[in-house]
């Protein structure tokens, strides 16, 4: 059999990498003569750019930004050039805002900010590039974009790059340099690659849907709701926006599909003229992963946790998909499954395989995610690559 091995990062324990790696090597031990190819994925958050550098050669160079809460990490800036002569620069957000650069005590969407990743932004710009697509996915802010906005000129860093919970004291003069940093981004196409299709507000926004996630309580949750709304009307009136040529009515840019991706970098990409695409889908199509299912017999795909995120936008939702449209069955992999038959069918699985059966399993799956990731996976190929 061919098999095709293309799962996610574990979130927390492995990298994509690690992930395949260890699929491959529990397959092997019970179908030893199986031709594996290993794809890791990313929907645009953690690994991005990982799956990028091995797919589109290019110049990669290292960037030193501001942290989450305000240390220096280093991030990389990636230039690709294409057979037309367009020069893209390819940005991971979690790299400089993720919520694995935090320690637990140190998870507080309140004041962590996205000012790194405006220097990023900023670093690329100077790279001379007509493209920058940024990767939106892992991330540990809260803060709409707002202190990336700062990083590139459209406010003081004080009133901007504090946090989430800050944004309730903004003001009109404090988003001056908007229409400037806007105007930065001329002649540059900006894509916002997403991991998921939130809006900025609401009960299926940024703050109700993520920020617990990120270390919020659902009463700090709340605050953050009210502070990112207040921010949103202030950049209404900095920024007036356009109208809605199918309905006439204003364009709301809050309400736009990953408007709150990242803890709402997806709307401040958005307010610099940038587009949003899915992150898996940019993904998918770097590495040419269709090219590869049509020639596989069978695909593995995974990540930490299936759960209904999973069947939004996620990596296993674009591999099943795709592996549905050209009939080759697809089977997921993923630490913990907790949703059920009828929703992995209706992803286009065939099957979906826990390592941790039940909660109590969770101590010793933790403890070694390499070993028993590998003993799930020999036991699938004795499923599905019988010995003859």
């Amino acid at each position: 059999m061919h098999v095709l091995i293309a799962p996610d990062c574990f979130t927390g324990t492995l990298t994509a990498t690690q992930a395949a790696e260890a699929m491959a090597t529990g397959w092997r031990r019970r179908a030893p003569d199986d031709l594996l190819t290993l794809v890791p994925l990313s929907d645009g958050g953690p690994g991005f750019l990982d799956v990028i550098t091995t797919s589109r050669p290019g110049d990669s160079t290292i960037v030193t930004v501001s942290g989450p809460r305000g240390g220096s990490v280093p991030a990389v800036l990636h230039i690709t050039t294409d057979e037309g002569g367009t020069r893209t620069a390819w940005v991971e957000s979690a790299q400089a805002i993720g919520l694995h650069l935090l320690d637990a005590t140190e998870r507080d969407p309140r004041v962590t900010t996205t000012h790194g990743l405006g220097e990023l932004l900023d670093a690329a710009l100077a790279q001379d590039v007509q493209r920058i697509v940024v990767g939106l996915g892992g991330s540990g802010t809260n803060d709409a974009g707002a202190g990336m906005l700062a990083a590139l000129g459209a406010g003081p860093r004080e009133a901007l790059s504090g946090g989430g919970a800050g944004l309730i004291a903004v003001r009109e003069p404090d988003l001056a340099g908007l229409a400037a940093a806007r105007e930065r981004f001329a002649g540059v196409e900006l894509v916002a690659a997403t991991d998921v299709a939130s809006p900025l507000l609401g009960l299926q926004g940024a703050s109700a849907v993520f920020s617990e996630q990120k270390g919020a309580t659902p009463e700090e949750a709340q605050v953050l709701e009210g502070a990112l709304g207040h921010f949103a009307d202030v950049v209404r009136r900095v920024l007036p926006p356009g109208t809605d040529l199918l309905t006439g009515r204003e364009r709301r840019l809050d309400r736009e599909p990953g408007a709150g991706a990242a803890g709402g970098v997806g709307y401040a990409l958005l307010l610099l003229g940038g587009r949003r695409v899915s992150g898996v889908e940019t993904v998918l199509s770097a590495v040419g992963l269709e090219r590869l299912v049509a020639a596989a017999d069978l695909v593995i795909t995974g990540e930490g946790c299936l759960d209904w995120q999973s069947l939004q936008g996620k990596v296993v939702a674009g591999v099943a998909e795709l592996a549905s449209a050209h009939a080759t069955p697809a089977v997921a992999l993923a630490g913990q499954v907790l949703i059920g038959r009828r929703e992995a069918m209706a992803m286009g699985l065939a099957g979906s395989y826990a390592v941790a059966d039940k909660h109590a399993d969770l101590a010793p799956v933790m403890a070694d995610p390499v070993g028993t990731l590998a003993d799930r996976a020999e036991r699938v190929a004795a499923t599905w690559s019988p010995r003859r």
